[in-house]
């Protein structure tokens, strides 16, 4: 995945991330919108043919959208790898 930073203040940071989609954008826009000090949260495909898409951050000024954007990626691997822990587990006990 190649991002290109296209706005970072303090507060503000828009990041394009080349090759990804709905799936995996919807999936951090969801993680941001569970933080209070983000005040915005969200992404934007902008040409549904050219996987290009958007990812917004706004925080409320209690931190920086940089640090608010990496504390939920790091929820969001803590999840994935909580339900891979479940899954294998699933898998384990229905294969026996």
């Amino acid at each position: 995945m190649k991002m290109n930073i296209l706005k970072k203040d303090s507060r503000e940071l828009q990041v394009e991330l080349e090759g990804e989609g709905h799936t995996f954008c919807n999936m951090v826009q969801e993680a941001l919108l569970k933080d209070k000090a983000i005040e915005f949260g969200g992404y934007n495909l902008p040409h549904p043919l050219i996987s290009h898409p958007i990812i917004y951050v706004r925080t409320k000024g209690q931190t920086t959208a940089a640090k608010a954007l990496e504390r939920t990626l790091r929820e969001l691997e803590k999840q994935i790898a909580e339900f891979k822990e479940e899954l294998k587990k699933s898998w384990e006990n229905n294969h026996q």
